[in-house]
């Protein structure tokens, strides 16, 4: 459930947001990601300057005192005790803390240039380091077992999902939001992505009759939301919640329940697979997957252990041997 930030947000909290939202075009999910982090950190701040009642609960500590008076006291020192605080004291990990210190200096970078402030306070500030591990995905055989263990009342259904999630590389949330409308008669596939960002995905022949056959089984009597490409057993449009559950259960079918897999792990294997078997250039796949920098989808595109045997085995000194 979006938050409505229009109530409750303070004057120069909201400006901000409506400017995010109407001007940049983000998503309503990141507007409010926005929002609850900067209410976190005015919370804290209030807390930590002795602003509020310390009988209550850091949930209840009201905001509305933030204004352009406010924000400008801040100092860099406050933020780097206030990214303590939430790791210490709120367990936010690595990913958490990076977002939340980018959220504070686009909405302080707001503020300078848009003369809020005479100068930006926190423009030092630094991310916190992110420990970089390589994304799981399924390999090719497992991609494969997956596909052949659905089964089922919702078997059509369910097998399409799953073919688009493993060749599209979508997101859940795109997935989620296809409409019916939205598969093309020129064998494409219209996409809403990130920031609300459209692009053009190729349907390739696995795609393409997984979506014949199940529309011939897609309910077109008593649907509750009638543009809706995947409809749940209430005649609705399936939820972020419910397609992760049948992912899930597909998963746990073939015994990966357990091993950190998801439906973010499914993109994860599309991007890997077209890049290691399918021999897509990297920034072909920048395009598919939707992604603004370059720099992003090179995490996608792990390295076999063959393709790096290969990589050594192909140096010109491979074969130099000592004199004896």
């Amino acid at each position: 459930m979006a938050i409505n930030f229009i109530d409750e947000a303070p004057q120069i909290i909201k400006d901000f947001l409506l400017y995010k939202q109407n001007v940049q075009g983000r998503s309503s999910k990141t507007v409010d990601e926005y929002y609850i982090d900067l209410r976190t950190f005015f919370r804290y701040i209030n807390m930590s300057r002795g602003l509020c009642d310390s009988s209550i609960s850091f949930e209840e500590i009201d905001i509305s005192n933030v204004d352009t008076k406010l924000v400008s006291t801040v100092t860099l020192r406050e933020v780097y005790e206030f990214l303590n605080y939430i790791l210490r004291n709120r367990g936010n990990n690595h990913a958490a803390r990076a977002r939340k210190t980018s959220s504070l200096r686009q909405f302080y970078k707001y503020l300078e240039k848009n003369n809020f402030i005479s100068s930006n306070p926190i423009k030092e500030l630094e991310s916190p380091k992110q420990k970089k591990s390589l994304p799981k995905y399924l390999t090719l055989e497992q991609s494969i077992e997956l596909l052949n263990a659905v089964d089922g009342p919702y078997m059509e259904r369910d097998y399409c999902i799953l073919t688009l999630f493993l060749n599209c590389g979508l997101r859940l949330s795109e997935l989620c939001g296809l409409n019916y409308s939205d598969i093309r008669t020129d064998n494409t596939m219209r996409v809403l992505g990130k920031g609300n960002k459209e692009r053009v995905i190729y349907l390739n022949s696995a795609c393409l009759s997984a979506i014949k056959s199940y529309m011939k089984v897609r309910p077109v009597e008593g649907l509750k939301d009638k543009n809706a490409l995947f409809i749940s057993r209430n005649h609705n449009r399936m939820s972020p919640k419910t397609v992760q559950a049948l992912v899930y259960k597909y998963l746990e079918k073939i015994g990966l329940n357990s091993q950190g897999y998801s439906c973010h792990k499914l993109r994860h294997t599309a991007a890997t697979l077209m890049y290691q078997t399918g021999d897509v250039d990297i920034r072909v796949l920048k395009e598919i997957l939707g992604h603004e920098n370059l720099g992003t989808t090179e995490i996608y595109t792990h390295l076999s252990n063959q393709q790096l045997k290969q990589a050594s085995e192909k140096n010109p000194l491979s074969n130099i041997k000592p004199k004896k």
